[in-house]
């Protein structure tokens, strides 16, 4: 692309002019387009090659070394991902010797220890999880201009993969992805669902593209970068039978019950926390910490237990006369709701227009 023709491409490369023939060939035929249009004077790239260009760069800026080859970066991320040659083998269909060798060979290449035996088991030196985040991300750059090319050719081949936290699974992200299948319902979606914890290590790795729910503040670091959406005001739910539900009550007498609430560090525990203290009472008793809207009705529909979620996360059982709201919701209480995505993390087209529809459909929200 730079160069303008294959002898100097060779040249720049260390290669040779027919393995840089064949290599362009085999790619444009994977591809099924051509990339470069060949004359006497040299070779022009197509629209296809310009737009690929800038994932194929930034692979390259993850992988950082010239000496990787692509059959060691897959053995090495499968091997990464499995945490054992055994769940390598049988993921990829490649035999163990295979990837032992590709592994030590990678090693070898870049001059580090990648992974090391502890017993039976296999884990990731500090430069093999470094070396595996950049080799994960270089493989979801290479799938975005793979799904970019595609689109050009007319072809359904996008993928957007969604990390849910439990707020966003209420309403929010269902009704976005409902509108967004409509407009295109070729691109593939995938939902991980999840805490923060959980989720910003997949983002990290280039396993997810963007995350959606409560954002934290401060946020978890530099390399991703956070939008907000609208914000949340969580009240305080108890079974509609709750003796305080239809009575008048103060904090002192909302600490004399049990609570169930999520664990120490997501933002609607400071909350919580912050809300008694502020009154001047010691924030009661969590005999039960969970981040599951599901097990927490069951919870509170068998018990005088009380918690505090946002309405839209019990909207039906709410509705039905099931769970009530006890007393106004809380002065002060708002939690900021929106994506968090990689720094520098360039979406697909497919990928744009989820976000788009997500910002668009909160407006409405709010």
């Amino acid at each position: 692309m730079r160069l303008g023709s294959v002898t100097a491409a060779a040249a720049a490369a260390n290669l040779t002019q027919p393995a840089i023939t064949q290599g362009l060939g085999r790619l444009e035929a994977q591809l099924g387009l051509a990339l470069f249009d060949r004359h006497s004077s040299g070779m022009a790239a197509t629209p296809a090659a310009l737009g690929f260009l800038p994932r194929v760069e930034a692979a390259l800026g993850q992988v950082a070394s010239r000496r990787v080859t692509m059959a060691q970066l897959t053995a090495f991320v499968a091997v990464a991902r499995g945490g054992s040659y055994v769940s390598a083998s049988g993921a990829t269909g490649l035999a163990q010797p295979s990837l032992h060798r590709a592994v030590r060979n990678l090693s070898l290449a870049l001059g580090r220890s990648l992974v090391e035996r502890r017993g039976r088991g296999l884990v990731l030196t500090a430069a093999g999880l470094r070396t595996a985040r950049g080799f994960r991300l270089a493989l979801a750059e290479l799938a975005a201009g793979f799904a970019e090319i595609s689109a050009l050719q007319g072809l359904a081949a996008g993928r957007i993969a969604i990390g849910a936290m439990p707020l966003a699974r209420a309403r929010l992200l269902p009704a976005i992805v409902a509108a967004y299948h409509r407009e295109r319902p070729g691109v593939e979606i995938i939902i991980a669902e999840g805490s923060h914890a959980e989720l910003i290590e997949p983002l990290r790795d280039g396993d997810l593209d963007l995350l959606i729910g409560a954002l934290r503040d401060p946020g978890p670091g530099s390399d991703v970068v956070q939008t907000p959406l609208f914000d949340d005001h969580p009240v305080i739910i108890g079974r509609a039978a709750h003796p305080l539900a239809h009575a008048p009550h103060d904090f002192a007498q909302m600490a004399e019950y049990e609570w169930i609430m999520p664990a120490r560090a997501t933002p609607l525990r400071a909350m919580w926390e912050a809300m008694f203290t502020r009154e001047g009472v010691a924030p009661p008793r969590v005999p039960v910490e969970c981040g599951s809207v599901i097990t927490i009705r069951g919870l509170l529909l068998d018990s005088d237990c009380l918690t505090l979620l946002s309405p839209d996360q019990v909207a039906v059982e709410l509705a039905a006369g099931l769970l009530a709201t006890i007393g106004p919701p809380p002065a002060g209480m708002v939690r900021t709701i929106g994506l968090t995505a990689r720094s520098g993390w360039i979406p697909t087209p497919d990928q744009r227009a989820f976000i788009d529809r997500a910002i668009a459909m909160a407006v409405q929200t709010s």
